[in-house]
């Protein structure tokens, strides 16, 4: 998705990919360039500044943001500059810019994005540095549709074996509640997503002063300010009775659980808490408390030592959980990382044919999970003219809810579900639009836009 913004009559332009984080920090980059003076513009060619925020989780997201930033240099008119942020610039720092002579500059996490034409050195953190611009803090724009991701945390204390987050995001710093809630007010949305690379553990890392469990009031407090609070990214050790609570009590009892795998022997090698059994009884006890609960996972297929028996797992607790929404990909091996040199490697031919049953599987559960929907009423955020979503669906990852055009844009309005396409649903009076198969498609598999979010 793109965002745009440049300094006495200069313009910008603002490419991000990965996930939800990343927006986030787009648009408090986008924040900081309007306070510049700088103004937007959605064409690449128009712009003196074209930044591209990039991903580098996995293999697949490094070569497209590689791909991504070739294109708009093609692209970018004679004399504007490109500036390539983010993940992989703070990973690679140096060595992208030595192999990418395209780019003008490349700005880690910490260092600012600069306008001038004067060139801001690269800076390489290693994996203890914090970095010297946390962008948690710093203004952004109001949202331009009727819900907006905030962060609340940056960085990660966990050590998934698979994961090089925190090697160049750093340990987790947890943000203050005030500026917290500030920027929930300033935004001026209906619904509230919050995001961190792992949410439920905010606080743990300032106790003094945010206290024990303090993800609870926050949830509490954010619910008090906006019609709905959403939360993405939990880990399951962490999904305490008082947050489940908090949850449902919220009107939005989504839960995004951070699963991985569940295998326990399997798990034990990712470095990660839990086993299918314990998944399946928080599921039918958080079902239990509030039946009109959604779950969202997303698992690794493929890791190092994974076995028929381990597969075999994985599909069995699939068919048993019945979740709304599954991702599924393939491990990649990360420098670096705890696994990458564990022995144990499944052949690509298999790790394939695994994830292409794992995802015909969850095809088919999600269709009949939206099936059941049909008949009953929900109350749809209208996110655009023509489409909404209600609390099963989080933005941009899941499937949405056709509505009657003439709903206006940023209300909230009981819809009759009429029919299910897919992942989407269709309320009473919504006109389907005829590309509606190509939306169908992508919804399908959305660990393709949302390749990090869980961790």
């Amino acid at each position: 998705m793109s965002a745009s913004a440049a300094q006495g009559g200069q313009r910008f332009y603002v490419e991000t990919l990965g996930c939800p984080k990343n927006q986030v920090d787009s648009d408090k980059l986008v924040g900081t360039l309007l306070a510049d003076g700088m103004t937007a513009t959605d064409e690449v060619g128009e712009a003196d500044l074209v930044v591209v925020n990039t991903c580098a989780f996995i293999d697949d997201a490094r070569r497209e943001s590689i791909d991504t930033i070739l294109a708009l240099d093609e692209q970018r008119r004679d004399g504007a500059r490109l500036v390539v942020t983010g993940c992989m610039a703070e990973r690679y720092g140096s060595e992208l810019a030595e192999a990418l002579p395209e780019v003008d500059q490349v700005a880690g996490f910490g260092v600012p994005v600069s306008p001038a034409r004067t060139l801001i050195p690269v800076t390489a953190l290693g994996p203890s540095d914090v970095p010297q611009l946390d962008l948690l803090n710093l203004p952004r724009p109001r949202s331009a549709v009727p819900w907006a991701y905030v962060k609340i945390a940056e960085g990660c204390d966990r050590a998934c074996g698979f994961c090089a987050i925190p090697s160049f995001r750093g340990p987790q710093r947890s943000r203050d509640v005030h500026s917290i809630l500030t920027e929930v007010d300033q935004l001026e949305v209906r619904e509230i997503v919050l995001v961190a690379q792992d949410l439920a553990s905010y606080g743990k890392d300032r106790p003094d002063e945010l206290g024990a469990g303090s993800i609870v009031p926050l949830v509490r407090s954010v619910a008090d300010r906006v019609d709905r609070v959403r939360l993405l990214y939990l880990y399951p050790s962490d999904l305490t009775d008082g947050l489940i609570d908090t949850m449902c009590d919220s009107g939005v009892p989504y839960f995004d659980l951070s699963l991985q795998h569940v295998s326990k022997p399997l798990l034990r090698r990712m470095r990660r808490w839990g086993d299918g059994d314990r998944f399946l009884r928080r599921i039918a006890d958080i079902r239990e408390r509030e039946p009109a609960a959604a779950f969202r996972s997303n698992f690794i297929v493929g890791y190092p030592g994974e076995t028929e028996a381990d597969h075999d797992q994985l599909v069995r607790f699939v068919t048993e959980a019945q979740v709304d929404w599954c991702g599924f990909f393939s491990y990649s091996a990360e420098e670096g990382t705890y696994a990458a040199d564990l022995d144990g490697a499944v052949d690509p031919a298999l790790m394939h044919e695994r994830l292409a049953e794992l995802r015909e599987l969850q095809d088919d559960i999600t269709a009949s999970r939206r099936d059941e929907l049909i008949g009953t009423i929900q109350h749809v955020l209208v996110d655009s003219r023509g489409v909404g979503r209600s609390h099963w669906e989080a933005p941009e990852i899941d499937g949405i809810v056709h509505v009657a055009d003439h709903l206006a844009v940023g209300e909230i309005v009981p819809v009759e579900i009429v029919d299910a396409l897919g992942p989407d649903l269709v309320g009473a009076g919504a006109e389907v639009p005829d590309d509606h198969d190509d939306h169908a498609d992508h919804a399908d598999h959305p660990i393709d836009r949302h390749i990090d979010q869980a961790f």
